[in-house]
């Protein structure tokens, strides 16, 4: 009797440590490693035109992901260029007269994703502590973007919520759930889309950006430094075929496990994986640039640049709101494939 005791004991102890682990570990793939294609064709350029520039976002290689570039299409000679601010890499070209009826660009990548893990909130507690002081980079992630304000309603909001939460990790997850239980996944009516904090916190509803977007401006007002990604996700049973949109999610930085991921629109659209997506991000996703309110280099003449994912273009000095087709798609590669081309 004792020895079925001793090993039941044993069993259950065993349990609660796989289930630990199963909570923290990435889930999905572990690595990724695909051929993403990016195209777009720039039609309908004004007969008057005198100049036609370009920039397209490059992904970049960095801790999650590394990036070859397989090939560079264009009609133009193009060159690469980073951004000043947060170091996102572009693909820059200008276009002058004659004009094709299709200017089409093409970009052609081979990238390895890995999936990771900062572990859960159970895990991430043992970080509650003051945050550092703030170094010239956090204090980048502080600010307020245009549409990401950190003031009025979003100062007292975040207040609210984090009221009696101790270290920075409790105060995220409390905002990680508040935008988990209040906003709804719904793409229905105008409005959605744009990343607008205060909208996204009157309408309750929105897209990833919406989503990313309120959690951002309300961990800044709470004295966290947080940063907006984006990219392009990955179907996680598919192997090869186009991707509709971008997809966008957030960090927050927290002094001992640095930049901590969350993905609180997916966690939405999937509830079982709520815990998994604070603290750990999948590999089926492909990043392709860091921040808002983006100058891009060279230095556009028209604002700055809500979010960089799709191509931004002028003529003559203007934003072009002609028609400019998107197509974008990707296809697995196979182990004894992966390892073919430089890194550009």
């Amino acid at each position: 009797m004792r020895r079925n005791s001793v090993a039941m004991v044993c069993l259950i102890a065993w349990f609660l440590l796989w289930s630990q682990a199963a909570r923290s570990a990435p889930q999905g793939h572990e690595s990724r490693t695909f051929d993403f294609t990016y195209e777009v064709s720039l039609n309908s350029i004004p007969r008057n035109a005198r100049q036609v520039r370009i920039w397209l976002p490059l992904a970049s290689s960095d801790t999650h992901q590394t990036v070859q570039i397989l090939n560079i299409s264009a009609p133009v000679p193009t060159r690469i260029t980073r951004g000043t601010r947060f170091g996102n890499r572009m693909l820059y070209a200008e276009m002058r007269p004659p004009f094709m009826t299709k200017n089409e660009f093409k970009i052609v990548y081979r990238v390895t994703r890995k999936a990771y893990s900062e572990g859960d909130y159970r895990s991430l507690v043992k970080y509650n502590q003051d945050p550092p002081p703030d170094t010239v980079m956090l204090g980048e992630y502080l600010k307020p973007d245009r549409l990401v304000p950190t003031k009025g309603i979003i100062a007292r909001l975040a207040n609210g919520v984090t009221r009696g939460k101790q270290g920075e990790i409790d105060k995220a997850y409390a905002l990680y759930n508040y935008v988990f239980r209040n906003m709804r996944y719904d793409k229905s009516g105008t409005g959605w889309g744009r990343g607008d904090a205060l909208w996204a916190c009157d309408a309750r509803h929105g897209n990833c950006t919406d989503f990313h977007s309120l959690f951002i401006a309300l961990a800044r007002a709470a004295k966290i430094p947080a940063r907006f990604d984006i990219g392009f996700p990955l179907p996680e049973n598919s192997h090869a075929g186009a991707i509709p949109g971008y997809h966008c999610w957030a960090e927050f930085y927290v002094d001992g496990p640095g930049w901590v991921p969350v993905d609180i629109s997916e966690a939405w659209l999937n509830p079982s994986k709520h815990d998994f997506f604070f603290g750990s991000r999948d590999a089926d996703r492909v990043e392709f640039s860091t921040g808002r309110d983006l100058v891009l280099t060279p230095r556009q003449a028209g604002p700055p640049v809500n979010y960089f994912v799709y191509p931004y273009v002028e003529v003559d000095g203007k934003p072009f709101d002609g028609a400019i087709e998107k197509h974008f798609s990707f296809r697995d590669v196979r182990p004894h494939q992966a390892a073919t081309a430089g890194v550009r």
